[in-house]
């Protein structure tokens, strides 16, 4: 009688640990498989962040040069520069670039 009850008590030991083991590796494998979703999101988010920042920079960029583009001043004196366009009685010398 106390060899039958000793096979039951180490069988459901068994099965037990067996259980636990397996319930222990699923924790295990759930919180390591959302540790890594974690860092990956943060990579993302921090780069993210730096695309943000750079498309502020260019949008101040654009708005300051909307804002010039406003002025009839710098409008003609941007042409002149760029499409070589004269005021009447302006000569116009190209220096050719050292590169």
């Amino acid at each position: 009688m106390a060899k039958k009850k000793s096979k039951k008590v180490r069988t459901r030991m068994f099965f037990l640990i067996v259980l636990f083991t397996f319930v222990i590796g699923y924790l295990s494998y759930s919180f390591f498989s959302n540790v890594s979703k974690i860092m990956e999101i943060k990579r993302e988010k921090s780069e993210l962040n730096d695309k943000l920042a750079n498309l502020k920079d260019e949008e101040d960029t654009l708005n300051s040069d909307i804002k010039k583009l406003k002025d009839p001043d710098y409008v003609a004196r941007y042409a002149r520069e760029k499409y070589m366009y004269s005021k009447e009685g302006e000569l116009i010398i190209r220096i050719p670039d050292d590169e």
